[in-house]
């Protein structure tokens, strides 16, 4: 597992740049589209919502704190999120790293000290849609829940 260190360290190492900063006294209120690298130190009243088909992270910070939707290839998180997490290619949680939702991952890496409530719902990745039936989007959740998985016999 990669180290979760300095924290604007591990979001370039993530997904490249960051292009898109809110600080940690800032409260942004409403939805933020965005491409590139997001990175979350203050707060997000709202949904962060990656442009279709671009190269998109969003990288929550420890101090930061979300109150709604995300959606993007790559999500990674440190601090807090109250709302659904959609991860199209690859979710990393961060050992400080506290969710309140529902985390839909196509590749999921969690670090001892992660806490989650909520179910973890993994869904093909947008590569994996793309070459199993021929044309891209948004990927398809899997029929059955990790839970539903492990309680059903196979």
């Amino acid at each position: 597992m990669l180290g979760f260190g300095d924290s604007k360290t591990r979001a370039t190492r993530a997904g490249g740049s960051v292009d898109t900063l809110i600080g940690p006294q800032v409260v942004l209120r409403g939805d933020v589209q965005f491409a590139g690298g997001l990175y979350l130190e203050g707060q997000l009243v709202g949904r962060a919502l990656a442009e279709a088909g671009a190269e998109a992270t969003i990288t929550v910070a420890a101090r930061g704190r979300v109150e709604g939707e995300l959606h993007a290839p790559v999500i990674v998180i440190n601090g807090f999120v109250k709302g659904d997490v959609h991860a199209f290619e690859r979710l990393e949680l961060g050992p400080e790293a506290r969710v309140e939702g529902n985390l839909h991952y196509a590749v999921i890496e969690m670090a001892a000290g992660a806490a989650v409530t909520g179910q973890l719902v993994h869904v093909l990745s947008s590569a994996a849609l793309a070459s199993s039936n021929g044309a891209g989007g948004k990927p398809a959740t899997s029929p059955r829940t990790t839970a539903e998985r492990e309680a059903t016999p196979a």
